[in-house]
């Protein structure tokens, strides 16, 4: 795809209907590092976040989550409808905007909107009951559960993968900790070698805790 016709796609589909973003985040491929495309989007306000690699996007763990998360859902989507996997995509898009966020404490749609979207499907939970209507409303219904239950694999698949190494650390005010720098930081500029830069630096003090996992800390000037 030209770099015109993304750009027209790009004011269709995001543009149109969200505004201008305020962040993109974005592997390295060659169409976003265009100075093309970073003139552009200079021009809109958008500030650019590449990934530090062209096939290893670290950008931050949100995104990467959210990242594998999506794509076990499309992968297993597409098992189940080989033949016409394309019609199913605006019924993920739907289901993964519907559904519950922990980081967010609330739907992705309610978020935008604030309000909760409003939909005649029926969604098999205890109490409810069965939506009778047209045989393709019952059919996007079942998709939508279908995709559901998918989702929800997806979720605690990725959960999994995230207990294995996660400790119940928790640290207090005036606590002293070691911090884990990246080869792409430019530490250690004095060593040739980007392998022997030092992996932590500190002990730095915890200035305040501001989240359940998230501290500041006090750096040097």
């Amino acid at each position: 795809m030209s770099m015109a016709k993304l750009t027209q796609l790009y004011i269709k589909e995001i543009v149109r209907l969200h505004g201008v973003p305020s962040n993109i985040v974005s592997d390295r491929d060659p169409r976003f590092t265009s100075r093309f495309w970073q003139t552009l989007q200079d021009a809109l306000g958008s500030r650019l976040r590449m990934s530090f690699a062209a096939y290893h996007p670290q950008t931050d763990g949100q995104s990467e989550r959210v990242i594998q998360s999506l794509e076990d859902l499309l992968r297993t989507c597409i098992l189940d409808h080989l033949d016409r996997w394309d019609e199913v995509l605006p019924l993920v898009e739907f289901t993964y905007n519907n559904s519950y966020q922990a980081s967010i404490g609330m739907a992705p749609y309610e978020t935008l909107y604030e309000r909760r979207c409003k939909t005649p499907l029926c969604w098999y939970q205890d109490g409810e009951s069965v939506l009778v209507g047209p045989e393709l409303l019952q059919q996007t219904t079942e998709k939508v559960q279908l995709v559901r239950d998918r989702l929800q694999a997806s979720q605690s698949m990725q959960k999994a993968y995230a207990d294995r190494r996660r400790r119940p650390l928790e640290f207090a005010t005036r606590d002293h900790v070691f911090l884990r720098v990246t080869r792409t930081t430019c530490v250690g500029r004095a060593i040739s070698s980007k392998k022997l830069s030092p992996k932590f630096l500190g002990p730095y003090e915890i200035f305040r805790r501001m989240r359940l996992v998230a501290y500041e800390i006090t750096l040097p000037t």
